[in-house]
């Protein structure tokens, strides 16, 4: 039995060698089978399963992994066991993000043409990397990014069709976003300290003055700024950071010790270098002054990046581009319609004034990318827009969005949840258990009366119940450290009812603090 085993064995080696692998690959019959099972279990996902199951997975540490084999198996294993382990294993090991119940964080949201657009693009298997490599994953982002400028209303210097300096891209995150255009403002001072200095240069080697002038660079952000501001500047080598205190009824950046801090540190003989403002902080959703810190950084000569990774998306109503005021001022402009415009991640956004300064910060070229239509310059190789080289073709999924919804369907979607919040909020104000503490467009915080371990033990409970999903934070008001409570709606498939159903619970769980 054995022998005849190995005998088997090598007749299988031998053919696949010889290029015979039809049992290798699943079969296009089977790929349709087992195609057609996927869907129909994502659309019975989100239509009749998801709102059963908790929000928060309740799994405990090592749980998944102890159900899994210590090794990968040896024979090929039937398609429809794996299906079988997806329902098993993996989805008690999920958080559902997709729940029309989930109000933490921001919401990663999806929907069915933007899922399709990334089978689609995931069955093309294409790379973009080059303009070369496909060029419709090249064109296709370049008007997508000019659809969603004018969507929003952006100044003609992010658009690529107004033939400025500047466009957009596709990036990974608001985080990568964060990190090419502190490169590039980087590059930029590196190139104006070469050039004032160019008798010393002579003197010493490009890399000496490189790092001279990188521990002279200071960065800007607010205490209310992402992290991904601080971790962007660790990554490259910011070693100056500063964290500006904010206003206390605002919670934006405070201007006048803005003004301050820089003026300290150019006295210090530092050299303030970029700005990252906010358009909707993570914990309360507050707005910075980009007409303001506009002015200070055209004073200093800074680089000044807006992150709008939550609000940007609202921004396609109308009557919230008021928001944008000051937008012409600033050199980068980011927000994420993986976030709240039914697309799902990954897919950030980000417009740059100068694209030629951010090409030139990342471009590397070696021989085996050369090729005519990069040496012609007149293409775009996106490689030269982000940190890594591969590139997927995500413009499909936001197209698929666009030209499903149309810019009206996406208003209304923004609009009713807005719309539920505007409930909230009055329910909130209408308890005198709760303290109201701000409201952007679609998130709100607010606190039980009670104390910080109090609001902290409401949110867990609510949690572990598993009837919904919220999270709290840190925030100092009036002086004193209060922990208050984040409700943000962005769920595809949310409505009143659920907003509802969530503050009834919180409610009655509060009677029992």
């Amino acid at each position: 039995m054995d022998s005849n085993n190995n005998t088997n064995n090598n007749s299988n080696n031998n053919n696949n060698d010889s290029g015979n692998n039809n049992n290798l690959h699943m079969t296009a019959e089977e790929f349709r089978k087992f195609g057609y099972q996927i869907i129909d279990y994502i659309a019975d996902y989100h239509s009749n399963k998801i709102e059963n199951y908790s929000v928060l997975s309740q799994c405990k540490p090592g749980e998944i992994i102890n159900q899994l084999p210590n090794s990968a198996p040896l024979k090929n294993e039937n398609f429809s066991k794996i299906l079988e382990d997806i329902d098993n294993i993996i989805i008690p090991g999920l958080t559902h993000w997709q729940s029309p119940n989930f109000f933490a964080y921001f919401s990663a949201n999806v929907s069915y043409p933007s899922i399709l657009g990334e089978l689609l693009s995931a069955g093309l298997g294409v790379q973009g990397m080059l303009w070369t490599t496909s060029p419709a994953i090249t064109e296709l982002e370049i008007v997508i990014l000019d659809w969603v400028a004018q969507m929003i209303n952006l100044p003609d210097q992010f658009i690529w069709k107004k033939k400025t300096n500047g466009g957009g891209s596709i990036q990974n995150s608001a985080s990568d976003s964060l990190i090419v255009t502190l490169v590039a403002a980087r590059y930029k001072e590196r190139i104006n300290y070469l050039e004032q200095n160019e008798q010393q240069n002579e003197q010493q080697n490009e890399q000496q003055n490189e790092f001279k002038i990188d521990n002279k660079l200071v960065a800007y952000g607010s205490t209310q700024t992402h992290s991904s501001f601080s971790k962007g500047c660790n990554i490259i080598g910011i070693q100056n950071i500063r964290l500006i205190e904010t206003d206390p009824k605002t919670q934006a950046m405070n201007i006048d010790n803005l003004i301050k801090t820089i003026k300290l540190d150019k006295e210090k003989g530092l050299i303030p270098f970029f700005i990252c403002a906010t358009l909707g902080t993570t914990a309360t959703g507050a707005f910075d002054d980009l007409s303001e810190i506009g002015k200070i950084t055209n004073e200093n000569d800074m680089w000044l990046h807006v992150d709008a990774a939550y609000a940007g998306s609202a921004f396609i109503c109308p009557e919230y581009r008021n928001l944008l005021k000051g937008i012409e001022l600033c050199d980068s402009f980011n927000f994420n319609p993986h976030k709240w415009l039914l697309t799902n991640l990954d897919c950030s956004l980000l417009w740059v004034r100068n694209k030629q300064l951010l090409e030139n910060s990342l471009s590397i070229s070696p021989s085996y990318l050369n090729n005519n239509a990069t040496s012609s310059g007149q293409v775009t190789d996106f490689r030269n827009w982000q940190t890594s080289l591969g590139r997927r073709f995500r413009a499909l999924k936001l197209w698929f969005v666009i030209r499903h919804y149309g810019i009206e369907g996406l208003q209304t979607y923004i609009r009713e949840h807005i719309q539920f919040a505007d409930w909230l909020e009055q329910a909130i104000k209408s308890d005198d258990r709760f303290e109201f503490i701000s409201r952007c467009l679609s998130l709100i915080c607010f606190r039980y009366k009670g104390t910080n371990e109090q609001n902290l033990q409401l949110v867990e409970t609510i949690n572990e119940s598993g009837s919904a999903m919220l999270i709290s934070t840190i925030l100092t008001i009036n002086n004193q450290t209060n922990r208050i409570i984040r409700f943000a709606i962005g769920s595809m498939s949310t409505r009143l009812i659920h907003v509802q159903n969530c503050w009834k619970l919180i409610s009655t769980l509060a009677n029992n603090i």
